[in-house]
């Protein structure tokens, strides 16, 4: 019972982790490393190589790293880590249509900043909603705060969706509780204890102590302060010891969730978590060096504990159970990212072949189930990851898309359905411009029949203006 507490912590720091980009991760281990001398930098590292294009691996490959399990796709492998020392193969191998990108690391393209909106309309897109729910979700995204909390009333919901969107309150609750388990968890709760309640509902069900902080979250937890842990156990009719450790269970908890999304600043850099690259028709995929703490255990101070005093012991150990779980940690992450990339890579192959046109329609929920993981560590996985590829070095969110029935039981992604109309405005004849019927029959034409008013949706979204707005005179 206590082992499950204590590995609280951990649990929250490898959710932490996860959702940095390399750049907050190499700054979180630098402060980490500061804090902790059973922590130290590698000062020597020998990267693993990327095979060259005849198959042969270097001689320190199995020194280095241990290989991951290829994907289950022929068309499709991986490694665990890349060098920037092996540039060439980006030069022989895969299609590029970003000529500028060869040669550079990543490193010298701006991160955009993606507000906490910006992150939840991405999910409510991808999400498996109604379009009236989607409206429904949008005003709601809108009325949450920085710190993550709805602090519009629902009656003031309902009165700002109409006269557009008629919806009752029962609706308005609905979709918000499927916005709270949006990442970041929690956010758009009314209040602390609904926030926490909504994440320790994501914490197994034989979590010790998981009924009482439940109930603490329920109503008490806003008199905490006031009344303490006895005036607490005494109201809920525990012992002290239970309430306080029920109250430990809130330490693994972020009561401000949304001030996770949002903290790229406009001069943030972009080093590429992961490179995609293709090798005798087999696209691989590997974690970048870069990207890769090289952080381990001081072992000078781990062999004094044995012969250090008790106090001194006791310190030590501490410590080192602390880097052990930022290995873990750092270690899992890896893990999960790699094994988030292969899925990408399986499902949206086509899109690194062919480009925007041959993406598919790919949600959260799908890549969720393939990989077995919650949709809110999915999200936290691709948040400001990048990876380089040989059509350039693209965020993970690139490669998902929500889905349009185009009528003839097949589904085609707005993504693709943009980069088609794009390149079907750009060839038209700048006299007589196509008009969006024309542009509907167009890609009904080509197996994607489309509404016209979705062609005028999507058109309006790429800010290309009408048919009688781009009549030009040759």
């Amino acid at each position: 019972m206590s082992h499950q507490l204590v590995m609280t912590p951990q649990l929250r720091q490898a959710i932490q982790l996860l959702q940095m980009s390399s750049a907050e991760l190499e700054a979180e281990i630098t402060a980490a490393i500061e804090s902790n001398p059973l922590l130290e930098w590698v000062e020597e590292f020998a990267p693993l190589h990327v095979p060259s294009t005849n198959g042969a691996s270097h001689d320190n490959d199995e020194a280095t790293a241990t290989h991951a399990e290829p994907a289950n796709n022929s068309n499709v492998d991986g490694d665990d880590r890349w060098s920037p020392g092996d540039e060439p193969w980006y030069q022989r191998n895969g299609p590029s249509t970003d000529s500028d990108d060869e040669g550079d690391d990543g490193s010298d393209r701006v991160a955009s900043v993606e507000s906490l909106q910006d992150h939840l309309q991405w999910q409510l897109h991808l999400s498996h909603l109604s379009e009236h729910d989607r409206r429904i979700g949008m005003a709601l995204i809108d009325a949450i705060d920085d710190d993550g909390y709805l602090r519009e009333s629902i009656e003031a919901i309902v009165d700002a969706l109409r006269p557009e969107v008629e919806a009752d309150g029962d609706e308005i609750l609905t979709v918000l509780h499927q916005i709270q388990h949006f990442d970041p968890v929690g956010v758009g709760s009314r209040t602390l204890g609904e926030c926490l309640c909504v994440q320790l509902s994501l914490l197994p069900e034989e979590t010790p102590f998981k009924a009482l902080a439940r109930r603490i979250c329920s109503g008490p937890i806003e008199r905490l302060p006031r009344i303490g842990v006895n005036g607490l156990a005494h109201e809920l009719g525990c012992s002290a010891d239970d309430a306080q450790q029920a109250i430990d269970l809130f330490r693994a908890m972020d009561p401000r969730p949304g001030a996770q999304v949002g903290g790229i600043s406009n001069d943030s850099y972009v080093t590429p978590d992961c490179v995609i690259w293709r090798q005798q028709g087999t696209w691989r995929v590997a974690l970048a060096s870069n990207g890769i703490p090289r952080v381990s255990i001081h072992r000078g101070y781990e062999g004094m504990i044995g012969g250090a005093s008790t106090a001194d012991a006791g310190y030590l150990r501490g410590r080192l159970q602390e880097a052990r779980w930022l290995l873990r940690s750092i270690e899992a992450r890896g893990e999960t990212l790699l094994k988030v990339v292969r899925c990408l890579l399986r499902q949206q192959a086509g899109f690194l072949e062919f480009g925007a046109q041959a993406l598919r329609p790919l949600t959260l929920r799908e890549v969720a189930g393939e990989v077995g993981l919650h949709e809110s560590t999915i999200s936290r996985a691709i948040a400001r990851k990048y990876v380089r590829t040989p059509r350039g070095t693209l965020p993970l969110r690139a490669f998902f898309a929500s889905g349009i029935d185009t009528g003839g039981g097949g589904e085609a992604s707005s993504t693709a359905i943009q980069a088609m109309l794009r390149e079907l405005i750009q060839a038209e004849n700048p006299r007589k411009p196509l008009s969006d019927a024309s542009l509907a029959e167009s890609l009904k034409a080509a197996g994607v029949p489309v509404a016209r008013r979705t062609i005028a949706k999507y058109r309006e979204a790429m800010h290309i203006p009408s048919s009688h707005d781009r009549v030009r005179i040759a």
